[in-house]
Order: C-alpha cells, then sequence, then structure tokens
C-alpha cells in the first residue's frame, strides 16, 4: 500500500510540474534558451557533478535567478560554503518563488527544490545547515543565473 501512495504522489508531482511549465513557456523555447545541463537540470530533474557548477565557488554579492524564468529565487547574503560541491544557501529572500515536493527518486526520501513560477528543477532541501534556519538549499549551478548587485 505505502508504495502505491508514493508512486500515486510522483506522477501527481511530475504531472503539476508539467503543467506549471506549460503556464510560462512552450517546450520548444525552453529547449531553444537552455544550454543541454541546464535542460537536463530544470526540466529532466537531472544534477550536474559535485565542483563542476559555475556558482558553486561563487561569493560575490548580487541574486540568484531562475534560469527558465528569470524569478528571484536566492540573495548572495544566505550563501555560504558546505564544501558539498553545489551552492548552498541557508535561506531565502524570495521563498513565495520557491516550492518545496517531496522526492522519493534513487530510492531517497528528500525534499526537491522547484521554482514556483515555472516548475523547474533547482535541488533539494536538506536539514544540516547552519544557524540560524538549520537548512541546507543545494542548489545546482545549472539551475541558477547570477546578476551582481550592481546589474539591473
Amino acid at each position: 500500500m505505502r508504495l502505491w501512495i508514493t508512486v500515486i504522489m510522483v506522477i501527481a508531482t511530475a504531472i503539476n510540474v508539467k503543467a506549471q511549465e506549460s503556464k510560462t513557456m512552450s517546450e520548444s523555447e525552453i529547449r531553444s534558451k537552455l544550454t543541454p545541463m541546464q535542460l537536463f537540470v530544470t526540466q529532466e530533474k537531472g544534477t550536474e557533478r559535485p565542483f563542476t557548477g559555475e556558482y558553486w565557488n561563487l561569493f560575490e554579492r548580487g541574486k540568484y535567478h531562475c534560469v527558465v524564468c528569470d524569478a528571484e529565487l536566492f540573495e548572495s547574503d544566505t550563501k555560504y560554503d558546505s564544501s558539498c560541491g553545489w551552492p548552498s544557501f541557508f535561506d531565502s529572500k524570495f521563498k513565495d518563488n520557491i516550492s518545496e515536493k517531496p522526492d522519493y527518486s534513487h530510492n531517497m526520501i528528500r525534499t526537491e527544490v522547484v521554482c514556483k513560477n515555472c516548475g523547474a528543477h533547482l535541488g533539494h532541501v536538506f536539514n544540516d545547515g547552519p544557524q540560524p534556519t538549520g537548512i541546507r538549499y543545494c542548489i545546482n549551478s545549472a539551475s541558477l543565473k547570477f546578476k551582481p548587485f550592481n546589474e539591473k
């Protein structure tokens, strides 16, 4: 019974994400806009290898936006070095733009982080971060676009 509930939840989540994606851009528009890695991460729920992404070791001041729809997701003052190989944030000032969903893939129980505006897969959130929140948003660089504060 538990397995069927899990399967139903995963299918419902996938349908919901695809429905959200179609609200903002067509599949062909998304494909033409993104690199193969960005497409793999944001649309196929992939993961880039640790320590290979553009932003894992970037600590300039600015904002991180969704690479698909440009929604604001994180600010640099909540980014920290977690030594995990992906950009890590202990909080978001833009929680209205982020959604968390159960993720049962790869025989694990995790919490997926998606862009609430377009449904793009961003990464996962864990309960092993620093204070004051104790959480770690572990986000793929390929799902982000960094904009320095001096850029509009």
